[in-house]
């Protein structure tokens, strides 16, 4: 999910920090509950102090995405069979699903499925019903998943990469897209949003640790969004800072080895 921040209370926080390692599929909130009714909204709202959007960050992320598969890829864009782990409503959907051979998007909640679907006809869509991704192993030349490790519990993070790794051909792509908690107003964003409330945001460098022990290949790290804009001389300035750990947010992408097993978790069968 693209998900910025919540202002979930002190009591909701502690209350969640105490019981978040013993949660299962079926006490996960977001497979549990109602997908947000007002998820724009709460977004831009909590980001509004910067003067951006949404949709601005979707845009530089799919652009970025894109920008990952066309340099880094064994394979051309437009042959890539492509995954969005925790997909939500599929906003990045449309500027994707054109450049790229297939797109598929899973996500725990049935409402936000629903939303995707209807938007985006050109995307196949799954309902992630246990804790297990519903996929073939080996099946996608590019996984990614954007702003979502966040709200997985921290014992569970070992787990999710593991499940990435098995759905990830030998020689395919990783890519895990996070908030970036070392800067202050990406910090005080998630703070905001209404349901963010029991995010625990990861920096990169946790996020590299992850995926190395998992036996995934690191291919890069760098931070985005320092600039509030998405016009091109922003971006060019962003392209530039790519190495600062300062942007708001960043992506860590590996590489599934060919030919390598697992050297951390237990893959699921």
């Amino acid at each position: 999910m693209l998900g910025i921040a919540p202002t979930g209370s002190f009591v909701q926080a502690v209350h969640f920090a105490k019981n978040r390692h013993t949660k299962t599929m079926s006490e996960n909130r977001w497979a549990s509950g109602r997908f947000p009714s007002n998820y724009r909204q709460d977004v831009n709202e909590s980001i509004a102090f910067s003067g951006l959007d949404l949709d601005m960050f979707a845009r530089g992320k799919a652009a970025d995405l894109l920008d990952l598969l066309r340099v880094e890829s064994s394979i051309p864009a437009m042959q890539a069979t492509c995954l969005d782990i925790g997909c939500g409503i599929g906003v990045s959907h449309p500027l994707i699903v054109d450049d790229v051979g297939s797109l598929v998007g899973v996500d725990v909640s049935v409402d936000a499925i629903e939303i995707a679907r209807e938007a985006n006809a050109k995307v196949e869509y799954r309902v992630q019903h246990e804790d297990s991704l519903p996929f073939d192993s080996e099946r996608f030349d590019f996984c990614s998943t954007v702003c979502v490790m966040h709200h997985v519990p921290p014992d569970q993070w070992p787990a999710f990469v593991a499940e990435a790794w098995r759905v990830t051909k030998p020689g395919g792509l990783f890519a895990v897209y996070e908030h970036n908690p070392v800067n202050p107003m990406t910090r005080w964003a998630v703070w905001r949003c209404p349901f963010d409330h029991d995010a625990v945001l990861l920096r990169a460098g946790k996020v590299c640790k992850l995926l190395q022990k998992q036996g995934f290949e690191m291919v890069t790290r760098r931070y985005l969004f320092f600039m509030p804009s998405d016009r091109p001389w922003a971006r060019r300035f962003d392209r530039l800072l790519r190495w600062l750990p300062l942007g708001a947010q960043y992506v860590v992408c590996a590489r599934r080895p060919v030919g390598g097993g697992s050297a951390g978790v237990e893959n699921p069968a």
